[in-house]
């Protein structure tokens, strides 16, 4: 569970369509997460996006069916589960972006469930 204090937030851009071994990359990151405990991931799917390689692409990503959309997954760790997921995610992620950013958990809320 995240605690209060330095942490490290890492964002994985990758597109939509590509595939990996199993599935499509995106859901095989995901899984990953999951698999490997870390406390919350996010994926998002912007409506629009392109990457430094658009200029090669045949079509352009603004938001229609079946188009080579971008998907970003981000999760915060504490900096040591970071440095311990990174290489597997590295692996993981050949087609892609993975950015890592200091920060720093203020607070982390829990909702006491009623009974």
């Amino acid at each position: 569970m995240l605690q209060p204090g330095p942490a490290r937030k890492v964002t994985i851009y990758v597109n939509e369509d590509t595939a990996s071994q199993h599935d499509y990359l995106h859901n095989e990151v995901f899984a990953f997460l999951l698999e490997h405990e870390v406390s919350g991931a996010t994926l998002i799917r912007p409506e629009a996006g392109f990457g430094s390689r658009h200029r090669t692409h045949s079509t352009h990503s603004f938001g229609a069916e079946g188009l080579h959309l971008p998907v970003r997954i981000e999760f915060i760790e504490s900096p040591a589960r970071v440095a311990e997921l990174l290489p597997l995610l590295s692996e993981l992620v050949r087609d892609g972006v993975i950015e890592v950013q200091e920060t720093l958990i203020f607070k982390v809320g829990t909702v006491e469930a009623e009974v």
